[in-house]
């Protein structure tokens, strides 16, 4: 019986020799950095941008409900339809799924056109664009928001601080995927 016993044993440390000198030659296991996972644009994209309008959804929903905002959630719906139903909770769902479609046709466009820029500040200034063209220069034309001077001050810091975020968490999460410097480290310092 002790003969069966050193007998995995000696088996288990030859095992990990030829796993040692495998390494030692560069076939083993590889370095961080050095295997190549690509993450597909769209999916990610698509995905990003379901999390984005669910996640930004429900706290542009929380800041209508207590106050912060008397834009409803189904601004993106007021075209679309009656201004009745947009207040109504059926019209705030309906506006949280058009949000939602909104949030990833946002986030495919910032994957594609400039996923390869660095840092918060490009998502930040991406959420200000958005804001510019809801509530400044096509939302008031097409009904979909009150125009800037029928805003309370209240609903235009809200509304400029929510894009701004949404903005950064799109554009942020986006530079993370694309632009992540971790992946060019070594596995370990002096390695």
């Amino acid at each position: 019986m002790t003969e069966h016993t050193e007998d995995r044993g000696h088996r288990k440390d030859q095992i990990s020799e030829s796993k040692n000198s495998a390494e030692r030659k560069g076939r083993g296991k590889p370095k961080q950095g050095e295997a190549h996972y690509l993450t597909k644009p769209f999916p990610f994209a698509v995905e990003l941008g379901f999390f984005a309008g669910f996640i930004w959804g429900a706290i542009y929903l929380l800041f209508y409900v207590i106050h912060f905002t008397i834009v409803p959630l189904g601004f993106l719906a007021e075209p679309f339809f009656k201004h009745e139903f947009v207040y109504s909770m059926a019209g705030h769902l309906t506006g949280w799924l058009f949000f939602i479609a909104f949030s990833i046709l946002a986030s495919v466009l910032y994957t594609f056109t400039i996923r390869k820029l660095k840092g918060p500040f490009p998502g930040m200034i991406y959420g200000i664009f958005w804001w510019l063209i809801i509530f400044v220069l096509v939302g008031p034309k097409v009904h979909m928001v009150k125009p800037q001077n029928e805003l309370t001050w209240d609903s235009i810091i809200t509304e400029f601080c929510f894009f701004l975020l949404w903005g950064l968490f799109i554009g942020y999460t986006v530079a993370m995927e694309y632009t992540d410097e971790r992946k060019r480290e070594p596995e370990k310092a002096g390695a």
